[in-house]
């Protein structure tokens, strides 16, 4: 009997991706249904942006208070509900070094391609708000030696490494630290929330390997057309809140007109609702084992 062969990785899959020659639109999503609408509209990644998860999940800001243990559970119904590969916000890895390595573990099991680790200080902010603090630069090194370490010891995923630097110590600390980032081994590089297209194109110029630009809605860095930062090098463009705030946007419509004794408008259809979730495979599945009773 033949052989059968494996399935590749979440980890081949985003390997395959980045060697590619264009840029990759990631965009974010929260749960597994916004993850199954980012893979039926025909994206080629997504990513679990923490913001949008703590928003979703606790109903509370992105600054700290969603746990390693609630973002790994999403983690998890996040990727047993798509085929593309998912890139997961794993803040500063939620403790020391130690604490970095597991996480890097733990995302892993729970089938991400890549984990996003930070240099900001716990408890962490947004990257578009203000009062960022990083640690220090001894401290951001050994983090991204965990998470390297961790992927090197067998798990099967890729390090994305962040630095806010660029918010504390300017962009000249946060291109250095990327730099060494790149040199202990990390996959993909990411300084958060440059604030002009000056600042956009020296990333690319500066840092080595695969980069990833944050472009968030109103937030600080100019929203640069895709073309523009294909050109500049970058690898991965992400949209990381686009869809939590259509959907809020969307809910509070719905809401307001219910309370105005209104049928709200722009909703999907009933049988498209059943579609996406998986109504039909269900009946499909439940038909095939059906029995005489």
């Amino acid at each position: 009997m033949a052989a059968q062969r494996q399935p590749s990785s979440p980890a081949d899959r985003l390997r395959e991706l980045l060697a590619r020659p264009d840029l990759l639109l990631m965009v974010g999503c929260y749960d597994a249904l916004s993850a199954k609408l980012v893979e039926r509209a025909g994206f080629p990644l997504a990513f679990m942006s923490g913001f949008s998860v703590s928003a979703a999940r606790l109903g509370l800001p992105d600054t700290g208070l969603l746990s390693y243990g609630e973002i790994v559970e999403q983690a998890r119904s996040i990727c047993s509900a798509v085929s593309i590969p998912v890139l997961g916000d794993g803040d500063t890895g939620y403790g020391n070094a130690i604490n970095v390595k597991r996480t890097v573990r733990g995302y892993a099991e729970a089938g991400m391609a890549a984990v996003m680790i930070e240099d900001q200080v716990w408890p962490k902010r947004c990257g578009h708000t203000p009062g960022k603090k990083v640690v220090s630069d001894s401290e951001a090194m050994a983090r991204i030696q965990a998470a390297v370490d961790a992927r090197n010891e067998g798990p099967d995923i890729l390090i994305l490494a962040r630095t806010d630097a660029r918010y504390t110590d300017g962009l000249p600390e946060a291109i250095r630290r990327a730099q060494r980032f790149a040199e202990i081994g990390a996959d993909i590089l990411f300084i958060e929330a440059p604030t002009t297209e000056e600042e956009v194109q020296a990333i690319a110029a500066e840092v080595p390997g695969p980069k990833m630009v944050n472009l968030i809605e109103q937030g600080e860095t100019p929203l640069l057309p895709l073309a523009k930062l294909e050109e500049y090098g970058y690898k991965i463009a992400v949209f990381p809140l686009t869809l939590l705030m259509a959907s809020m946007y969307a809910m509070q419509g719905a809401l307001n007109a219910l309370k105005e004794g209104r049928v709200a408008e722009g909703i999907l259809d009933f049988s498209e609702v059943r579609n996406l979730v998986g109504f039909p495979e269900y009946y499909r599945e439940e038909f095939r084992y059906a029995t005489d009773d």
